[in-house]
């Protein structure tokens, strides 16, 4: 048996050391070390195009004082572009770091 108080072993010292530290974070709102922070992003993309596709059409026209070697039909570019946003609902994405995990979707 040893003659040292509990608390100067260096091996239960230390555990008593995480302990703490684990039992202030979960008090004081921190995360707790070892756990993940799970972010949820829900981002209403498809209205907001819908919302601005009139304003894009109307700008258009401006396509035509582009230099002859980007010259294209302005309003089929602005119908392409448009598809291709508007098909990007119902997207999730989801990015894994080693401290936190995200989640977004596209609606």
């Amino acid at each position: 048996m040893s003659l040292q108080p509990l608390a100067e072993r260096p091996r239960e010292l230390a555990a008593m050391r995480r302990r703490a530290v684990r039992t202030r974070g979960a008090r004081s709102g921190e995360p707790v070390s070892g756990a993940r922070t799970r972010v949820s992003l829900w981002l209403p993309l498809t209205p907001v195009f819908w919302m601005l596709a009139p304003f894009v059409m109307l700008l258009a026209p401006l396509m035509l004082l582009a230099p002859p070697f980007w010259r294209m039909n302005p309003y089929a570019t602005a119908y392409a572009v448009g598809r291709v946003l508007i098909a990007l609902g119902g997207t999730d994405i989801d990015v894994d770091a080693p401290d936190a995990r995200v989640r977004i979707k596209i609606f």
